[in-house]
């Protein structure tokens, strides 16, 4: 029986757990008899061949470790071949013939996952790990670095408790989550944050001052507003919507991937606007504000015990499936037990948090102000 020789790469934003996940694949892999090489700094590796062989002493002590032994960058194959030419993703399939892989396997959040598909369908035997610390990617319950992720934003929001009541203040703290609200939303509810802001819900400013008033006259001289860098208000949707209208009556004779692209940069002006929401928060109420935003901080440190036990799953999962030659996949958790999904379900779509999940139900009714 042939030797399977298999590459492994993380790319876009690092997360807590990536290391743990490697590790599992690697001492997976190597358990079986298989050759591992690592590519550096995402799929800028693949394309330019910067590559390692990974032996047992690559994987120890890594398991506690943040961010990725590999490197990671925000290259990606399916926005390259628009930007650099078919040429230049060419070089990427060319590295993975050279050095006679069997399989590829890719860790990553959404775009990876679509760069994933990218290259499958240009016949590489492709297998993808969902991380992310927005928990953000479809088709599976949890992603590596949530977990870690989410016990961070809740401890930032509990340390803010005793500042915002000694001074009386409203305390803004933002959040990673420029599409989905998972993040936000579970560290606010964990928190008990007075107001969640998410992308999938407009707010209305209106709505969110008197939330705020109402607990100022019933003698709570503070709040906290947990807001995810994607909300946006119901008046910004509005003058998007009109501009996206505008714009799309006047294609006519443009290029397609122009407009789009014209269209994305609008809409990105009018979310992440956190500094803005604050300074009319401070006018419509009166009370004194102070706005924090996390950032990378979520992004950092070791991994929590549940990222650990998640990375080591998937980890191990994705040999099960190298060993069977079962590619095109993605390993998701579903009901608890992981799973694989293909990839072309995964590859461009997003996961917004639900109208009706239990969480959002929830906070409603323990009379959290959601903006609406």
């Amino acid at each position: 029986m042939t030797k399977k020789r298999i590459g492994i790469l993380t790319a876009g934003s690092d997360s807590p757990g990536l290391n743990a996940a490697i590790r599992a694949i690697g001492k997976a892999a190597l358990s079986e008899g298989f050759e591992l090489i690592g590519f550096q700094d995402g799929f800028t590796g693949l394309l330019q061949n910067h590559s390692v062989r990974l032996e047992a002493a690559s994987l120890s002590n890594i398991l506690t470790a943040g961010g990725t032994v590999l490197g990671t960058s925000k290259d990606r194959p399916h926005e390259m071949e628009e930007t650099h030419g078919p040429q230049h993703v060419q070089s990427a399939v060319d590295t993975y013939h050279a050095l006679k892989l069997d399989g590829l396997v890719c860790l990553g959040g959404r775009d990876t996952q679509t760069s994933a598909h990218f290259l499958q369908e240009r016949g590489l035997n492709i297998i993808s790990l969902p991380k992310s610390i927005e928990n953000n990617i479809a088709n599976t319950e949890l992603t590596i670095g949530f977990d870690t992720a989410l016990g961070i934003a809740t401890e930032a929001i509990d340390r803010l408790h005793s500042t915002a009541h000694a001074n009386h203040r409203i305390i803004i703290v933002e959040i990673t989550g420029h599409t989905a609200g998972w993040l936000t939303l579970g560290a606010g509810i964990a928190s008990g944050a007075d107001v969640i802001l998410l992308p999938e819900i407009p707010y209305d400013m209106d709505s969110v001052a008197k939330a705020i008033l109402k607990r100022s006259q019933a003698g709570k001289r503070f709040s906290l507003i947990a807001v995810a860098e994607g909300s946006r208000s119901k008046d910004d949707v509005a003058f998007y919507e009109r501009s996206l209208s505008l714009n799309a009556s006047r294609r006519s004779g443009q290029d397609e991937k122009k407009v789009a692209a014209r269209i994305k940069r609008l809409e990105n002006q009018f979310t992440g606007n956190t500094m803005m929401l604050a300074n009319q928060l401070e006018q419509l109420t009166g009370l004194e504000t102070r706005t924090t935003i996390l950032g990378y901080l979520l992004r950092g440190g070791s991994p929590s015990a549940t990222d650990r036990v998640l990375a080591t799953q998937f980890g191990t999962a994705c040999v099960s499936y190298i060993e069977k030659s079962q590619y095109g996949i993605m390993l998701a958790q579903q009901a608890g037990k992981i799973t694989a999904v293909p990839l072309s379900e995964v590859a461009g779509k997003d996961k917004p948090v639900p109208a009706d999940h239990p969480w959002l139900i929830g906070a409603r009714r323990i009379g959290t102000n959601l903006g609406d």
